[in-house]
Parts: structure tokens; sequence; C-alpha cells
């Protein structure tokens, strides 16, 4: 998109770009609280670049586009200018507070169904009618409403509005590690991340699979998005997974299957792991230590499907020209970015701190090889790209504030989370189900870390009254909120995979569901097994991950079908 802006916009974009690295590099070092102003200029710059960049077609709607940037920069700056004399008048606003909060709100509905589509649009629209008619309810959701600018002021003001819980997390952490995984990928780690596995485990059975799901672990860690992850590794390991044997809507769906799982993956996790943070109020290093063991249990899961499915279809890569320990030696440092940002983060450094020192380590790194070094133009193209990736998450700032805003006005999340209680009788099982299905239609309009934002306030009440302990209702909530990318009707990483490997949509997204199973069991060990979440007794963790490893090996066999008659034992 970016190549489509001319020559003025371009420098526009690029400027907002580089001040969005520096502003917030240099935050995480000396401020690395986010404040106003942390909030107020990562809404702004993602608004105006979001307008740059999803421009209008035509002339005139273009003028338009230059007018809502300017009412973008008007409204939230008022807001950081104004920050502590609105709140000092907090229920006594003045008639030019109430107007800008109106832009403000509106603004941010009009930047989500550029990025985002219409269905955010719906669902904003719906929420604000529900807050100004909530009197005209039925009983069961009514309350006591207010009027439209009112309620506009709530939304754009309070702490759980659009300046709210995404907006904090996302300038304060998430940008910051999305920059990271664009200079990770500049300075040529990623080439690493499959040449690595490539020599590892190509050669064996099924081989170019279990590279793609070795492959989207490491890389999956750090791009922040299935889609992403899915695209950029599967372009090499799909063709290569189809060469070997594997039928295309198989190549299809082991791609986006295991490209999923670098959600759940320390140390980055990516957005929800920090939102986690923020809403359980536990440190991240905490979060980073539940998460490893069920993240490692997903690939160990879906790296098993390969290995039987291929087994049973004779499947055998080729071998790669240079070993795994010849490509270790000589590349080794490229995980050097990882190690330090994960060794500072589990020495109580914040997670930007160490994201800051990650993209310092990949600025020295770059500069082992001539060809990867970043000089000031790569520099400046990999803060493009981190700003670009980040701004799809971005622009649904606004939405999810007025989501949020709107549900801790009415207290309908409290009603939403009794009446799943009251559906699933008081049934964890039933509950859980009810959760995967509300992810998954919510998913399907929504980017994920939306997805799980909006399900956790309505969805953990319910679990933590039925005793599930809250780091285990978030992990629920955050593993199902990635349904919707392999779960048909929609799986939009699925059907990224089947247009990689020219294969059928529908059968290649089957087959992603098949592989990624663990993602759906995941969530009834986090609600049953506390030992999966390193809650009890050193033995009762122990023998939880004892378990678990064996009932995972023991039901991928069965799945696999390799038990069956027609089995054809492998010449491997």
């Amino acid at each position: 998109m970016f190549e489509k802006l001319n020559k003025v916009e371009k420098i526009i974009f690029d400027t907002c770009s580089i001040i969005l690295v520096l502003f917030y590099s240099y935050s995480a070092v000396l401020q690395p609280a986010a404040t106003q102003y942390h909030r107020g200029i990562y809404v702004v710059l993602t608004y105006v670049l979001v307008f740059l960049i999803y421009q209008s077609k035509s002339r005139i709607m273009r003028v338009i586009d230059y007018v809502l940037m300017m009412l973008s920069i008007v409204s939230i700056g008022y807001w950081i200018l104004n920050f502590e004399a609105i709140n000092y008048r907090t229920g006594a606003e003045t008639q030019l507070d109430m107007v800008m909060a109106v832009i403000g709100v509106l603004i941010g509905i009009e930047l989500a169904r550029r990025v985002v589509g219409t269905v955010f649009v719906i669902l904003g629209t719906l929420l604000l009618l529900y807050g100004v008619y909530g009197d005209y309810m039925p009983d069961l959701i009514s309350h006591a409403g207010d009027t439209f600018p009112e309620l506009c002021i709530s939304i754009f003001y309070k702490s759980d509005g659009i300046f709210g819980i995404m907006a904090n997390v996302l300038a304060t952490y998430v940008l910051l590690f999305v920059i990271f995984g664009a200079f990770l990928e500049k300075c040529g780690a990623e080439k690493f991340f499959i040449d690595w596995p490539l020599a590892a485990v190509g050669h064996k059975t099924g081989g170019p699979g279990k590279v793609s799901v070795i492959a989207s672990g490491l890389f999956g860690s750090i791009s922040g998005s299935a889609i992403a992850n899915t695209v950029s590794t599967g372009a090499f390991t799909i063709p290569m997974m189809k060469k070997a044997g594997f039928k295309p809507h198989v190549a299809g769906g082991i791609e986006p299957a295991a490209s999923i799982g670098g959600m759940f993956m320390p140390p980055i996790m990516g957005a929800g792991g920090f939102i986690m943070a923020e809403l359980t109020g536990l440190p991240y290093s905490k979060i980073m230590l539940v998460a490893i063991f069920p993240a490692i249990m997903y690939f160990y899961s879906v790296y098993l499907m390969v290995h039987f499915y291929a087994k049973k279809n004779n499947i055998v890569g080729a071998k790669s020209g240079q070993s795994a320990m010849e490509i270790l030696k000589k590349e080794w440092f490229y995980a050097l970015p990882l190690i330090v940002i994960t060794i500072f983060m589990l020495s109580g450094y914040s997670p930007a701190y160490s994201a800051i020192l990650g993209i310092v380590t990949c600025l020295v790194i770059s500069w082992f090889r001539k060809d990867t070094r970043i000089d000031l133009k790569r520099f400046v193209e990999a803060s493009r790209a981190g700003t670009e990736s980040s701004l799809k998450i971005g622009a649904v700032v606004g939405v999810i504030g007025i989501i949020i805003g709107v549900l801790t006005y009415s207290g309908l999340m409290l009603t939403i989370a009794d009446i799943v209680i009251e559906l699933a009788g008081g049934r964890l099982f039933l509950t859980i189900l009810l959760i995967a299905l509300v992810s998954l239609v919510l998913g399907m309009g929504v980017p994920v870390t939306a997805a799980y934002l909006i399900t956790a306030v309505v969805a953990v009440p319910a679990l933590t009254h039925l005793g599930v302990n809250e780091i285990a209702a978030h992990m629920i909530v955050y593993w199902l909120s990635q349904d919707s990318n392999i779960t048909p009707p929609v799986c939009i990483a699925a059907f990224a995979g089947a247009t990689i490997a020219k294969a059928n949509m529908w059968k290649t997204a089957f087959s992603a569901f098949k592989f990624a199973k663990f993602l759906y069991l995941g969530a009834f060990l986090f609600g049953y097994v506390p030992g999966f979440t390193l809650n009890g007794s050193t033995m009762d963790i122990v023998k939880a991950f004892a378990l678990i490893i064996i009932g995972t090996y023991g039901y991928s066999w069965i799945l696999s079908g390799i038990w069956m008659p027609h089995f054809k034992k492998s010449s491997a």
C-alpha cells in the first residue's frame, strides 16, 4: 500500500514512522509508564497514517481524508493538552469537551471501517445505540441510557474507553515489539529461522512439514499475526511440502495450523500476552512462564500429526546441503535478539525496555554481514514496515474503546457473564464451548487480539465464578480467540494457506482444523488441569506435564489413522 502513495505522502509516512520508533524507544528507556502523551501520540499518528494509506480513490473524497486527519489531530490533541483539566471537571464538561468527544468517537468508527470492514462499524453502532437507548431494552439487559454526546464523553475521556487498556498496551509494548519484528526480519534472521529447521529435520519423515512447524514457531512468536506468519514462511514451506508429496490442501493446512502457535509462544506471544498482563495485573514474565509449556505442547501436537501423516503416506524430505550444526555455527547470532529479550524480561526489566535492547541487538548483528547491514535507508524501511504492520491493530482502538466503554457503562459485561453461566447450567465444559463459539463469531469480523480483549471482558468473570483461576481463565479465552484463523467458515489464515498451495479452500480449512486440534484441547486443559498453568505443588505440575505429553502422543497417533490395517510401513 505504501507504494501507492505520492512522493509527499511517502515522506509524511516515513517521518511519522521514524517519530514512532524514536519517541517510543526514548520513552521505554526513560519513562516506561504510559502517560497521556504516549497514548495520545500513538493514537493520533495511527489515525493519520491509516487515513493516509487507506485513502479514498476519488479526488473529492481524498480532500475529506485530509479533513479527517486534521480533525483527528485536533480532537486527540485537545485530549492530550487538556487531560488534567478534563479529569478535574468530570461530570461538568464544557460544550467544547463534548464536541471533541463526539468527533473522536465518530472518527474511530470510520477508521475501523476502512481497515477492518463493516463488521466493526455495525458492532460499534449497535453498542452506541444500546448505550443511548438502554432504558428501552428488555429487562434482562436494560440500563438507564444517556444522550449520545454524554455517552461519547464517557467513551472518549474515561480510562476504560478509547484511551483505555488497548491504547495503553499498544503504546507501551506492542508497537515496539512489532517494530522489533520488522528489524529482526531486516537483519536477516528470517532466513536463519527457515534454513536451520530445514537442515535439522528437512530430510526426515515428513521433513518439509516439520520445517513448517519449527519455522512458524520461531518466526510466529515475533510476527504477531498468524496470517503474516502463514504468508511469509508459507511462501517457502508450502511449495516444499507439495514437492515432497503432501497433498496441496494438507500442505496449505499445516502452515496456518502451525502459524497460530506463534501467538502462544514466548517471549512475545503477539499482542495478547501484554493485554493479559495488563488485565490481570501480573508481570509479563509470569505470563511467559505460564505460557511456555502449553505453547510447546501445541507445536508438539502439530509436529506429531505431521509425522504420523507423513509416515502413513511414506513422505520423506530431501537432505539439505548443510548440516544443522554447520548453520548453527555460522548463524547462531541471529538468535541473539530473542535471547536478549527473554533474559531481560525474566530478569524483571519492562517488556518495552527489553524490546529496545532487542532492536539494538538487531542493528548490531546486521553489520556482521555486508548484505544485511541496516544503514540509514534500511533503518527507515524497517521503521516503515513495522509501523505499517501495527496499523491494522491500531486502527481498531477507537471501536474497542466504544465496545469496552459501553459494556462498562451499562454493566452488560456482568449480565453476559451471568447469562453464559446460566446457559451452561454451571458446567465448565459447556461454558468453554460457549466461549469458543463467541470467539469464533467475533473473530469473523475483528482481529484476534481485539476478539480476545472483548471476549475476556465478559467471559473471564464467568470462568472465575466456576472456580477457574484468573490466569487460566485468560489463557482459555486467549487460545480460543485464535480459532477464527483456522476454523470454518471464516478461517482467514487457512484461506491464505490455500491460496499459496493452490488448493481447495474448504478442504484446506478442515485440514488446518484437524492439525490444530490442540487449540481446543488446550482450552479444556487450562480449565480442568491446574498444573497446566503452574498452579499447584511441584509434583502436581510434573504429573500434569507427563500425562499431557503422553496423552498428546496417544491421540495424535489415533487421529492420524496410522494404526489402521491399510497402513504401509515407511521405508524411511
